[in-house]
């Protein structure tokens, strides 16, 4: 069992001391880092969380500025892994964890697991991907930290997943909710009867944007609960905020990060209750702490106390973004990405257009890219063989394989003003 209950029936007022202790020893720490040395140089202790707004804001791009190691607050060797993004055109995000970290969370991991109703005499199948991507190892310890026997299947191959699932009797997957849908296709053809055949009772689903309805299919299709979860890398991973048994808003573990919702437009603190963009500042953090991280997730934050009994504050399904980052099968992809991409092949046009659409319930990427008249007249080989080398570099770019689409010069609409990149396609279930 993992039930944290000193933690997650902790008394606010107690619950408000511990994040205020852990801030200040946050912003002592942080003062190792050549990032925020002299940005927090004027700040020794604060007074309480009101003054939090003292503390500068952190961004996705300082982060990339203080590549490689300028937000490293502890010496090198206490630092046992990194997680990064993907990006060879630019600097990527880089976030360094101690044992420590590891550990925190895995505990997290292991809790919201627990909260949303698993147990140690579950079998927990992995398909989320691992390695530099954060989500598959968050959850992988998460799991094996509940004591649950755990399956790190990793992604793809549905044939495979199902064969596990029905041969060690996995009763808890957690999945993409895109992937999910397109599973159920290989169900199908295979003839497994879900109630007969299988023994799944939960879902954990996330990593890309998903309605309720969605949410509802995937329960219908296999016969179980489907709990949503939230997270981001460069705190540390999944695991920071999850959905209870009561499928009512997910549990932000304040005891691991301290949540603030601000005007995405005058960076003013909201009240809760209203709908902001999500700041984030690390509490338990040792290899890399991060003041006021501004996530560019809009949500809201409800303080009224949740059925299951637990303390620590919900927030809301995310709604949306400040900025114009895709998710495309639980990859973020930025548009900024694929322009410099395509700008460093001299054969490519400058003019293109992103379009998102769905095939076999994934998302997919696709790009039309102009090329001058002459390259579009060439022989078939060469448009293959530049077709290839602009599919290669952009699945380096983005760890996505998109489909490329040549049009001729001039073919594409010019817009006035802002050029429109991106068309989303896709169903909105």
């Amino acid at each position: 069992m993992f039930w944290q209950k000193d933690i997650e029936l902790m008394d606010r007022n107690q619950l408000r001391q511990f994040q205020l202790d852990c801030i200040n020893k946050q912003i002592a720490l942080a003062k190792n880092s050549s990032f925020y040395k002299d940005k927090l140089a004027r700040i020794d202790k604060l007074k309480s969380l009101e003054e939090v707004e003292k503390l500068p804001f952190t961004t996705k791009q300082d982060l990339r500025d203080s590549f490689p190691y300028g937000c490293l607050a502890t010496d090198l060797k206490n630092v046992i892994r990194l997680h990064s993004s993907s990006g060879t055109t630019g600097n990527p995000t880089v976030v360094f964890h101690t044992a420590a970290d590891i550990a925190n969370w895995a505990n997290i991991s292991a809790r919201s697991m627990y909260c949303a109703g698993a147990r140690n005499t579950d079998i927990f199948q992995n398909t989320m991907g691992y390695g530099l991507f954060s989500g598959g190892l968050g959850f992988h310890y998460g799991g094996e930290r509940l004591g649950m026997l755990t399956i790190p299947v990793g992604p793809g191959n549905s044939k495979r997943q199902l064969w596990f699932m029905k041969n060690f009797k996995t009763t808890v997957v957690h999945i993409l909710p895109s992937y999910a849908l397109r599973l159920s296709n290989t169900v199908k053809e295979l003839g497994i009867d879900v109630k007969k055949d299988l023994h799944l009772r939960i879902f954990f689903i996330g990593a890309e944007p998903h309605s309720e309805a969605m949410r509802k299919k995937i329960e219908e299709l296999y016969g179980v609960k489907a709990y949503n979860s939230y997270g981001l890398s460069e705190i540390s991973g999944p695991g920071i905020a999850f959905e209870c048994q009561c499928q009512k808003h997910l549990h932000i573990w304040e005891d691991y990060v301290y949540p603030e919702i601000v005007d995405p437009k005058t960076f003013k603190p909201l009240p809760d209750g209203e709908e902001g963009e999500l700041v984030l500042t690390t509490l338990q953090r040792q290899a890399m702490p991060l003041m006021r991280y501004r996530t560019k997730d809009l949500t809201r934050i409800i303080s009224e106390p949740c059925a299951c009994g637990r303390t620590h504050r919900r927030i809301a399904r995310i709604t949306a973004r400040t900025d114009d980052m895709m998710i495309i099968n639980g990859v973020n992809i930025f548009p900024i990405q694929i322009e410099k991409t395509i700008i460093a092949i001299p054969e490519a046009g400058k003019n293109y257009v992103i379009e998102l659409f769905e095939h076999n319930c994934m998302d997919k990427l696709r790009i039309k890219i102009e090329i001058n008249n002459d390259t579009f007249k060439g022989t078939l080989k060469d448009l293959e063989i530049l077709q290839n080398k602009i599919v290669g570099e952009l699945k380096q770019e983005l760890d996505v394989t998109p489909v490329v689409q040549f049009v001729e010069a001039g073919s594409l609409p010019v817009s006035e003003g802002k050029a429109k990149r991106v068309i989303d396609l896709r169903k909105k279930i």
